[in-house]
């Protein structure tokens, strides 16, 4: 089995960060893609992020429809700093040695890659994939990497949160149902 995993704040995610899965799935050739909503990510502890269960469940909906994709709550149910390289055991650990692991990440990760926990134990353990982002060109992939074009989305979480402060539109932006959800909760305003 080839499992792709896609971990992310998500605060909220969006139609990005589903093309992203969906192109990693279709051309790495994936049985699946699991998205692993972080409890707290380590390098945004400063950034005022969303409750854990509201972008987990914003995470649900949006892949409502796709059988080829998963949400966990690992990293959620851990309730603690969330790092990649304990998230890959733990799917290890699920999945049996036999099962090959794709890390997905986006190019915009690669300039703090180096000060992530156990990076190198990372690229062994897993398939290293980093994915293009706009204004984060891939220009050097790290040995034990590869690089997969995605189509370019210039749609950032960061940004729909700044337009829902102002009480301009996502519409679009994110699936319909996780916008539905983000009014009904008074999420980010």
């Amino acid at each position: 089995m080839k499992i792709g995993l896609l971990g992310g704040t998500f605060n909220p995610i969006h139609i990005g960060h589903l093309i992203l899965a969906e192109e990693a799935l279709c051309k790495l050739r994936l049985d699946k893609v699991i998205f692993v909503p972080s409890y707290q990510p380590p390098h945004k502890e400063e950034e005022n992020v969303l409750d854990a269960a509201h972008r987990l469940n914003m995470a649900v909906l949006a892949i409502e429809g796709n059988p080829k994709f998963e949400v966990s709550r690992v990293e959620i149910d851990a309730r603690q700093t969330s790092y990649s390289i304990d998230m890959i055991k733990k799917f290890r650990q699920i999945h049996g040695p036999k099962a090959e692991v794709f890390f997905i990440t986006g190019s915009d990760s690669l300039k703090e890659l180096f000060s992530w926990k156990k990076i190198d134990e990372i690229f062994e353990l897993t398939n290293f994939i980093v994915a293009n982002r706009p204004g984060f060109p891939v220009k050097e992939v790290p040995e034990g990497a590869q690089a997969v074009a995605i189509t370019g989305m210039e749609i950032s979480s960061s940004d729909i949160r700044e337009r829902l402060r102002k009480g301009r539109s996502i519409r679009y932006l994110v699936p319909e149902k996780v916008r539905a959800y983000i009014e009904k909760h008074r999420l980010y305003g």
